[in-house]
């Protein structure tokens, strides 16, 4: 049976121009407006994140919704508890300005993701993680950006949290022992208009490297 092949598209410049811009405006959001979003729109950002690369096309990539209160409440809990803990690691002025910082948006975003891997998924076989497993982890991170990218097109912010105790999320979410967790999401639109220089910059908490910085040749 002949099969159609599609021709791979023509990436020109004006589209390199807004991929780049896509990528300096993608910001970690921690301000939301409590408006709903529309739950077709979310499906079609998940959409986006099941296009992801992942090993032995594998789609290890776990999206849980939490919507219940309750539930929201012991991720609340947790990120209470493992931020007052966290602030202990810091002393003197990095301290108070840690003490500054919004960094979750868990009582605002009016949706909120648990992202977790299967770690035990049959789909692959296995193909590409016998020497690597964390290959597993590292594809549903590809599924995240994919995820996050697509919500920024939309106009929509996201918000990565991982100042949460992992097992407390996993019971909170109900989800078998070898999934493993990845990231919190808190999704909505933006309360802020984000900048093009992230948050943490913006505060002088740390300052992004130049290119040269991160890279060598051998």
């Amino acid at each position: 049976m002949d099969q159609t092949v599609t021709p791979s598209p023509d990436f020109d410049q004006s589209f390199r121009d807004q991929f780049e811009n896509l990528l300096r405006w993608r910001r970690d959001i921690r301000h939301f407006e409590t408006s709903p979003v529309p739950a077709d729109l979310v499906q079609a950002c998940l959409s986006m994140a099941n296009l992801a690369p992942s090993v032995g096309l594998s789609q290890p990539w776990r999206f849980v919704e939490l919507q219940d209160p309750t539930r929201r409440a012991q991720i609340i809990q947790s990120f209470e508890d493992c931020n007052a803990q966290a602030l202990q690691a810091y002393e003197g002025e990095k301290r108070q300005l840690y003490t500054t910082l919004k960094l979750e948006g868990l009582r605002q975003a009016p949706v909120q993701f648990a992202v977790f891997c299967d770690d035990e998924t049959d789909k692959g076989d296995g193909l590409g993680k016998q020497s690597m497993p964390e290959m597993l982890n590292y594809s549903v991170v590809t599924a995240i950006y994919s995820f996050w990218l697509a919500a920024r097109t939309h106009g929509l912010g996201v918000g990565w949290v991982s100042i949460l105790d992992p097992q407390t999320v996993k019971n909170a979410c109900n989800v078998p022992d070898h999934w493993s967790l990845i990231a919190y999401l808190c999704v909505g639109w933006p309360a802020i208009d984000p900048t093009c220089t992230p948050e943490l910059e913006q505060k002088g908490w740390e300052n992004r490297q130049p290119h040269p910085d991160f890279y060598k040749k051998l």
